[in-house]
């Protein structure tokens, strides 16, 4: 087929395109006539009903105006350099600060927003059958990409009817009476142009159906039709981002490296491609913007334009969320959502106006699609999204000022995103209660600090990161019910372990060389070190209580060393009978049962037995009352820093197990060194999915205990559930404990956001 015979197909298309919905304009008038009197129908409040007949009155009066309005204004886009969209013809040549700022008034924002919609209810309806026809019409006419203001894009459309309206004198309650059906009229009309104009170039066997797919590049396998052409997934030598599967193992792991710097890299390269200044635009250094004080020239102007036009956004939408919010007129978390998702894309629009570079425009884009994907979430409780939503003009700020915001993964600005979602990811759909008040109020207090200080950047965002990492802390051992009890308990669960494990390095130092009987050693290694740990945690080191059980300790080495003498052995049967109590005392209290106990008394009164027959080894006395001497002042000799655990000083911790708290004492496999190491990065306030005893439900992490050495996850109900570090890889290795999140909030969004442009690549500079 010849150049010529390609544009003449690409001309007639359009025609029949135009026809298509000039024809169709017609229909949509009566179906909207009809519906407007079926309003008058519906029983109402005496001022809605009012409302109602004021509007379709209206209607009836401008209504065939906004048809032939319509009409015309589509033919007049249809034409060469017929441009429907002024505002946006007007911010491409020169304009002051102050023309900047009047693009985003109140009228000009509501008017955004309404065309906004109306464009994503046309698409929803239609978008295959669009990507259809532009991949045909691209092939036709020779280029890369439709123009900004093509007539074959819906939002064209959408401003195209939205001019007309406002032009027949109609308003915008007239539109909000009509919306429902208008915005299913004007997909159904656009949907069908779009199909109608595809059927006909398949006749002309432009690109068949059959033949089509491999040109598409919305999905994974597509590939493109030359080097401008290309999507995210046909660089040379790459893998398609949406086909590129990492090993379950392997993404778990790397979740927040690896993995998240894979997909930022992809960014990169997927942008510079499209905008070729993008990653050169990265600075080198992260000092804050400084605003100029000297008069700038056109050209410097530009900058601040933008700055000037993302400020007056902020404010805007600040101002209508606290509006929203007040106590007399508080919409309901959705529906404050849903208007602020749309006012940011109406911003999007005004602020690529305002945008001096295509790295700028690129920025904005990519920024409101990622905050598109985070308001999407559904799993994050819908009024902490509308907080988040806060955030998108201080991140764009910042990403505009600091593009290694989209090479970083561990930027604070994403890594604020990352924990606050993190921590509130599952509370509707597994526990089926609302964020806890004092974690709302928390994000609350972060959003309004990231706000009031606009220009400081990356600092501001670290500030509060690590303020909130503080809080967490604080949060669940003493505001969140569900899990203060679990972590009180997990407390004084360490807090015995290491003390124990601290009187067992000293007492094995103690009598390191000191002729002590195997059956005595072991028992003061492995059950009265516990027993003085457990008196100490009760009652402090220096207590009298714990004083005792240091001189039962003592006794009870004494009376097991060599007794040749009658005088000997006649003080041992006297001081026996309070011994034995003592220590059987002192197993009580830490909770060992009394078959156990049973089995330590056997066990020492053979030791004794050995002494009384001279078999034991004998103790100078000048040693015993030194070792008297340091079990009591054996606190002293504790390191005040703590001390490294290791595998050969882990204890059992079964016997800590209650109603209130489950100790994980088996499952899982032996863990690898990269386990272990996943193990000590977990993040207090993640979700995870625990499959344990038969039950497979939500976990939050609530503690970390020093070292990392244990690790508390507590169930919505208030279950608490203490793994050591060991048991806790064994059961990420083993699949038994999963993340609740395959990957962090931010880098699901960029692929989400990448998606989007693999589709359609031109929004970036649009």
């Amino acid at each position: 087929m010849t150049a010529a015979r390609q544009q003449a197909l690409a001309s007639q298309a359009r025609r029949v395109y135009l026809d298509a919905l000039v024809r169709g304009i017609v229909q949509v008038g009566s179906v909207l006539g009809e519906a407007a009197q079926q309003l008058l129908l519906l029983p109402a409040e005496y001022h809605v009903a009012q409302a109602r007949r004021d509007g379709v009155a209206a209607w009836n009066q401008h209504g065939p105006g906004w048809q032939l309005g319509f009409a015309a204004g589509l033919r007049q886009a249809a034409s060469p350099g017929g441009v429907c969209d002024a505002r946006a013809a007007a911010a491409q040549g020169p304009s002051s600060l102050t023309a900047a700022l009047s693009l985003v008034d109140d009228d000009t924002i509501e008017r955004e927003i309404i065309a906004s919609r109306l464009a994503l209810a046309m698409m929803d309806k239609a978008s295959w059958e669009f990507t259809d026809l532009r991949t045909r019409i691209q092939q036709l006419e020779g280029r890369d990409e439709l123009g900004t203001d093509d007539l074959l894009r819906a939002h064209v459309v959408a401003s195209v009817a939205l001019d007309a309206w406002y032009r027949s004198g109609l308003g915008s309650s007239e539109w909000q009476l009509l919306k429902a059906p208008l915005h299913l009229e004007l997909a159904q009309l656009l949907g069908g142009a779009y199909h109608e104009t595809n059927h006909w170039l398949i006749d002309q066997g432009v690109m068949p159906e059959v033949d089509l797919r491999p040109f598409i590049r919305r999905t994974a396998e597509s590939g493109g039709s030359g080097a401008a052409g290309r999507g995210p997934s046909d660089a040379a030598g790459e893998t398609p981002f949406m086909a590129r599967q990492v090993a379950p193992t392997e993404l778990q792991r790397s979740q927040a490296s690896a993995a998240a710097g894979e997909v930022m890299a992809l960014l990169q390269r997927v942008v510079s491609r499209q905008v070729p200044g993008f990653a050169a635009a990265t600075p080198t250094s992260h000092a804050p913007t400084v605003l100029m004080s000297q008069p700038p020239s056109l050209e410097q102007a530009r900058p601040s334009r933008l700055a000037a036009a993302m400020h007056h956004a902020q404010e805007a939408m600040h101002r209508r969320s606290q509006a929203a919010s007040a106590p007399d007129i508080e919409l309901p978390a959705a529906q404050q959502l849903e208007e602020l998702n749309a006012r940011s894309q109406a911003f999007k629009q005004v602020l690529k106006q305002a945008a001096g570079t295509p790295a700028e425009r690129a920025t904005i884009e990519i920024v409101a699609l990622l905050f598109q994907s985070i308001l999407q979430e559904e799993r994050i409780p819908a009024s902490v999204r509308v907080w988040f939503a806060r955030l998108q003009m201080p991140v764009l700020r910042v990403a505009v000022s600091e593009p290694d915001f989209f090479a970083a993964a561990d930027h604070p600005a994403r890594a604020l995103i990352d924990r606050m979602g993190a921590c509130v990811m599952g509370f509707n759909t597994q526990s089926g209660s609302g964020v806890g008040e004092a974690l709302e109020r928390e994000i609350k207090r972060i959003v309004q600090v990231v706000e009031a200080y606009p220009d400081t950047g990356r600092r501001v965002f670290q500030t509060v990161l690590t303020e909130f990492e503080k809080f967490l802390d604080n949060y669940f051992e003493n505001e969140n019910q569900a899990s203060m009890k679990g972590v009180s308990l997990a407390q004084q669960v360490e807090q015995r372990e290491t003390l124990a494990i601290q009187y067992t390095i000293e007492l094995r130092k103690m009598l390191n060389e000191v002729p002590v009987q195997d059956g005595v050693r072991e028992f003061l290694f492995q059950v009265w070190a516990d027993v003085l740990a457990v008196t100490a945690v009760r009652t402090a080191a220096h207590s009298e209580e714990t004083k005792a059980m240091k001189r039962a300790a003592a006794d009870l080495i004494w009376s097991a060393s060599a007794k040749v003498s009658r005088e000997e052995r006649a003080e041992v049967i006297r001081r026996l009978p309070p011994l034995l109590k003592t220590l059987r005392d002192g197993m009580g209290q830490a909770g060992l049962p009394a078959s156990k106990q049973d089995e330590q008394i056997r066990a020492l009164n053979n030791s004794l037995a050995a002494a009384f027959t001279a078999k034991a080894a004998t103790i100078p006395r000048e040693r015993l009352e030194e070792l008297m001497d340091q079990l009591q002042a054996l606190e002293a000799l504790l390191p005040e820093g703590g001390l490294e655990i290791n595998e050969s000083l882990v204890r059992d911790l079964s016997g800590h197990e209650s109603e209130d708290l489950e100790v994980v004492a088996e499952g899982g496999s032996t863990p690898t060194p990269a386990m272990l190491a996943w193990a000590r990065e977990l993040q207090v306030g993640s979700w995870y999915m625990l499959d344990y005893r038969g039950r497979n439900e939500a976990v939050q992490l609530a503690w970390r205990g020093m070292r990392h050495q244990l690790t508390l996850f507590v169930s919505p109900q208030g279950r608490g559930v203490l793994f050591q570090l060991s048991r806790l890889a064994a059961f990420l290795q083993a699949g038994l404990l999963l993340p609740a999140q395959d990957e962090a909030l931010t880098v699901k969004a960029t692929r989400n956001a990448l998606a989007k442009l693999d589709a359609d690549p031109s929004r970036l500079l649009n």
